[in-house]
């Protein structure tokens, strides 16, 4: 199954959380922040404004800096996955 998203959303694929601290500190599984650093696996055409298209800004493959506690996560054949509006996109890192 594939996800195809609409308007302004894209759905991103989440880095995996932090295992340690940077002291080596092993964290349980509620103390993980959730990471803000994913790649982008599909994007939606764009959002409509005034009747005009106006155009993402990322595509797929990029990665991006998520806000901390923005999307929707679902699950699709097994993987999970982030639907975010990218206005909730920060920033494209290279």
């Amino acid at each position: 199954m594939t996800i195809k998203p609409l308007a302004d959303r894209v759905v991103v694929k989440l880095g995996e959380a932090e295992e340690t601290t940077a002291s080596g500190i092993i964290l349980a599984g509620s103390a993980k922040e959730k990471p803000q650093v994913a790649e982008v696996v599909a994007v939606g055409p764009g959002a409509v404004q005034d009747g005009k298209l106006i155009p993402m800004t990322v595509k797929v493959g990029d990665k991006v800096l998520t806000a901390k506690y923005a999307g929707s996560e679902v699950k699709v054949d097994g993987e999970t996955y982030t639907i975010v509006r990218e206005g909730d996109i920060l920033a494209i890192v290279d």
